[in-house]
């Protein structure tokens, strides 16, 4: 009550932040006006001088300080930019479609910019022009000289924002960039070096990833820095699609899933499984007919399990008294320890069970048995710990053969989790996912429908097979696995800018979020004019069938008239049912789904037309205005009609905006049933159950109060919470490898920008090698000092062929031995270095290191992702799987550096950069080494010049003076470690049994 009172006195913090901007507002306004006695040309030399200021100001703090000094007559000055457009009637093209300027700055667009320049998220409802709001602070911050990037849902809204808005910034002097699919690297560049530029997320991201992970060099990365940034439609791209990361894959070097050949099984699977539930929905009908009122709520229960979307089950949910028996039988199941027990054995009369909340499938031993009768283990991992020392414990089997049957089991116990694995992820397939609800088919290819958007995403593939094996049941071509290159998520991306902030119809909802994980406050901007919206009460039926007859209904009686109507569905399927059920009432539609993506735009700006009846999978994001047409208004203005509930009230809110935009009248209704996903996983069946009790709800008729608003958003908050926790958890797990990633990436940069790598070579010599010397010589557990085993590595790393009397490792200390070391490798590689071509030397170091790098980190990756899934089985041993993964992950980590500097040495004497040259010069060095000279070798060996070849290079070169370079004989050996079990299998460390002699 307290606060209701302060509230009511001093106002909200928003109408706080608001009054304090107006001063500002009436400031710009009045410099504008001063502007009208200025020419073009001195309008613009005011941006070239504020552009040169700004260019000597180094510190980023004192840059931030001076744009918001000069915001007043920046924003002024676009303002009046704009205006001068409108007044000269400037024309021009945006998208081929020929457009004429007729927009300047209202007072409340103006604050807009003010918060987007501040760094903050600007809500504004549909219709009041946020992509002109975005000029004022995107002219600013590109000043500065450091990038100034403004981040769209798509490529057309990046080419037509940047075409349309290019106008004002070309007018004042600014250059304006796009980055598009398929741009090659250096149209990119030059994208990015304009004052400002245009793109998806999408696009950044991965061209983020494509300059960190993957570039050789400085002329191969394409972005110039992360320092301004707007991010539109911002809910949409920092919540909805932050689930996901972004992620670069390439073609992993072996193919091994078996879905094609699994395919026939589990289709016979979900055969049987029908039959069954079938035959189950009529047992539960006798049951009930015949008063046996347990046992059929039991069976109905029983269907639900394994058929929860099943026609005969939602025909019984319909039935006030089945709806209660399904809800009894199932507390009854979960109320104690005894009812679990009796659910387990439920679970395994069916052949398996389907859980639509988790999203998951899985099989029953009634279905284990039914895909593989004859083999009660094919269902079963061996456990290999105890496999394995049962091997090391038998007498009989030598070293070698220990070393092949646990090879064996391993390559057994891989095909069993690459079997189970692949039977897994197609009864997923064809009990979840849906086509035309999560994925479209089309050239032969399956692609994933957004769920949020209804977009289409080209180029996106479900992971960990799950794509494969939908791909198996379309029956289209199944594509190889893909292994991870590099990977970002969303939110780490945009954490990297020093400013960021965006704008939406739609944030409010979600403020907790965007301040607890990007730190942006959210500021709600009045609109221009009033709304006129009117949002109805939403209307709840029984069934699908009868909602989806009031709809047509309410279409009709809107058609009649010559008002608009705008209906929005959850689905492609939903959409094409509607379009089927109009086109039988002959009433004239046009449908925008996934499937016709390419219209999307033309088809949205008729739909405020006159009778016009527009269809729509979702019009989240859509970006682009819908104006009425004549005598609309007189008919009521737009009528939105809502097919369902959407699982996140942001998106019903989007749809509702789509109207009454700038004062026009419109309206706005949502149709529910209680057979929709929503009401069904969220809804709380129970309550509803006593509702319609309640209300005696027959067939066709509805339910309409506000109390029942407040029922379905109750529902869409816990989805909501829900999909949160997964958004954080996944920040959470990925905050441990974005500090990897800043590592990696920091180190393949300094590599890139080095004008002498050679020094960073020297650097990974004198830190490995004294590394390697303290654990072969050092006094570990009172052992001997292993001068055989360090005379062995450092023999088959470098060409330097040192004998035991060579070296005299017994004549220093372990410190001298390490330093005495760098400098005879450094040596060498200086005597190697001599006879390169120097142009070529520096790109061949750098290759060295980055090789290295990026083979390692994407092993790496690969390691992590299989940490990340297995993690969560610890949960069970009462551990966080959170804390888990970090402390495994340092370690991995540590070791990946180490891996990475001593990849680094052992390529550093086998690449060149004259393939030719350096064979020609090995074989006229005098080979003086004999084998019994280098401890270790058993076996006789030819040596063996670099087969490396990593620069470019002349044909032919200047012959080298000959150089003395003693040559190492390499030999074949199990890698081991020094302190590793030996691979004998006799149990002891390999340095103290074949590594002794070796």
């Amino acid at each position: 009550m307290f606060n209701w009172i302060i509230k009511k006195i001093v106002g909200s913090k928003n109408q706080r932040e608001l009054r304090r901007m107006q001063p500002i507002v009436r400031r710009i306004n009045e410099i504008e006006q001063g502007l009208a006695g200025l020419s073009d040309d001195e309008l613009r030399a005011k941006t070239r001088a504020w552009q040169e200021e700004l260019k000597g100001i180094q510190d980023l703090t004192a840059v931030k300080a001076r744009l918001d000094e000069i915001l007043p007559e920046a924003f002024a000055l676009v303002k009046h930019a704009a205006r001068r457009l409108t007044e000269r009637k400037h024309q021009f093209t945006v998208c081929d479609q020929p457009v004429t300027w007729a927009m300047i700055h209202f007072d409340v667009q103006l604050i807009g910019g003010m918060v987007l320049h501040s760094g903050r998220i600007s809500e504004m409802a549909t219709g009041e022009g946020k992509t002109l709001v975005a000029t004022a602070p995107m002219y600013l911050n590109a000043l500065a000289g450091r990038g100034a990037h403004l981040v769209t849902v798509n490529d057309y809204l990046s080419r037509r924002d940047a075409e349309w808005m290019g106008q004002l910034y070309g007018f004042l002097g600014l250059t304006t960039g796009i980055i598009q699919h398929d741009q090659p690297p250096e149209i990119r560049r030059a994208q990015y070096e304009a004052d400002i530029t245009y793109g998806t997320n999408a696009e950044f991201g991965f061209d983020y990833l494509r300059d960190n992970g993957m570039a050789t060099s400085r002329d191969q990365q394409v972005q110039r820095g992360y320092f301004f940034a707007i991010v539109d439609e911002v809910d949409s791209i920092l919540i909805d699609e932050a689930r996901t990361p972004l992620i670069i894959s390439g073609p992993s070097t072996v193919s091994t899933h078996q879905y094609d050949r699994f395919k026939p099984l589990v289709e016979q699977l979900v055969r049987k499984q029908n039959l069954l539930c079938n035959r189950l929905a009529t047992d539960a009908k006798e049951l009930y007919d015949a008063g046996k009122r347990d046992e059929a709520g039991r069976a109905m229960f029983k269907l639900k399990l394994g058929q929860p979307r099943s026609k005969a089950l939602a025909r019984m949910m319909e039935d006030t008294d089945m709806r209660r028996l399904i809800d009894k039988a199932e507390l009854e199941f979960y109320k104690d320890t005894e009812g679990k027990a009796a659910l387990v054995a439920l679970k395994e009369e069916l052949y398996f069970t389907i859980e639509e909340r988790q999203h998951d499938a899985d099989l029953t031993q009634l279905g284990r048995d039914f895909l593989n009768p004859d083999d009660p283990d094919a269902f079963v991992l061996p456990d290999l710990l105890t496999e394995f020392a049962d091997i090391d414990n038998d007498a009989k089997l030598s070293g070698p053969e220990k070393v092949q049957k646990k090879a064996q089991r391993q390559q057994y116990c891989d095909n069993q989790a690459e079997r189970i694995h692949n039977i897994s992820q197609l009864l997923k397939a064809y009990c979840l996912y849906e086509r035309d609800v999560e994925y479209v088919v089309e050239e032969n290819k399956v692609v994933i429908v957004d769920t949020y958007t209804g977009r289409k995403m080209p180029g996106r593939r479900w992971s960990d097979g799950l794509h494969q094996a939908v791909e198996a049941k379309e029956g289209v071509q199944i594509d190889r696995e893909t292994q991870t290159l590099a990977t970002i998520t969303i939110q780490n991306y945009f954490r990297l800018y020093a400013r960021l902030s965006g704008m939406t119809g739609t944030a409010e909802t979600e403020a907790n979020e965007f301040h607890d994980i990007y730190g942006l406050d959210v500021n709600v901007i009045p609109t221009n004019r009033p709304v006129k919206r009117i949002d109805e009460n939403d209307r709840i039926y029984k069934t699908r069938r009868e909602k989806y007859n009031a709809v047509i209904d309410a279409i009709k009686g809107a058609h009649a008239k010559g008002q608009p109507v705008l209906v929005g569905t959850a689905s492609v399927e939903s959409s094409e049912l509607l379009g089927r059920m109009l086109k039988r009432e002959k009433i004239p539609h046009t449908v925008l789904n996934a499937k016709y993506h390419m219209q999307e735009a033309e088809i949205v700006s008729r739909a405020g037309l006159k009778g016009a009846v527009t269809i729509s999978t979702n019009m989240a994001g859509r970006g682009t205005d819908i104006k009425l047409g004549e005598g609309v208004n007189e008919a009521g203005g737009l009528y939105v009609i809502g097919t369902e509930r959407h699982e996140s009230r942001r998106i019903d809110r989007q749809l509702r905006g789509r109207c009454a935009r700038q004062g026009d009248p419109g309206m706005s209704r949502f149709y529910v049933s209680f057979e929709d996903d929503l009401m069904r996983n969220f809804g709380a069946a129970d309550r509803m159950t006593k509702i319609m009790e309640t209300f005696g709800l027959k067939e066709g008729e509805e339910l309409e109060h506000p109390w029942l608003n407040k029922s379905v958003e109750t529902a869409q908050k816990r989805v909501e919470q829900r999909n949160y926790m997964i958004r954080r958890r996944t920040l959470e797990f990925d905050d441990v490898m974005n500090q990897q990633r800043e590592v990696v990436y920091g180190y393949r940069q300094e590599v890139m920008d080095s004008e002498t790598p050679r020094d960073l070579i020297f650097e990974v010599i004198s830190e490995i090698v004294p590394k390697k010397v303290a654990d072969f010589l050092g006094d570990t557990e009172g052992e001997e000092p292993d001068n055989v085993g360090l005379l062995n590595w450092v023999n088959t790393t470098f060409p330097l062929g040192l004998s035991a009397e060579k070296a005299a490792l017994e004549s220093r200390s372990v410190e001298e031995n390490g330093q005495w070391l760098v400098g005879v490798i450094k040596d060498a590689y200086e005597k190697k270095a001599s006879m390169e071509h120097p142009e070529a030397l520096k790109g061949l170091e750098r290759y060295i290191i980055l090789n290295a790098v990026d083979r390692l980190w994407q092993e790496h990756l690969y390691a992590m992702d299989g940490l990340r899934e297995a993690v969560y089985l610890r949960a069970f041993a009462q551990k966080d799987p959170l804390v888990e993964y970090k402390n495994e992950a340092f370690a991995m980590f540590s070791e990946l550096m180490d891996n990475i500097k001593g990849e680094v040495l052992t390529n550093l004497f086998r690449s060149t950069t004259n393939l030719q040259a350096f064979e020609m010069l090995l074989r006229s060095l005098p080979q003086n080494l004999l084998q019994a000279d280098v401890p270790g070798l058993t076996d006789p060996a030819e040596p063996r010049p670099p087969q490396q070849a990593a620069a470019p290079a002349p044909a032919q070169a200047a012959p080298a003076p000959p150089q003395h370079i003693e040559l190492a004989i390499k030999r074949e050996l199990p890698k081991a470690g020094r302190n590793d079990p030996c691979p004998c299998g006799s149990g002891k460390k390999y340095k103290n049994c074949c590594g002794r002699t070796a």
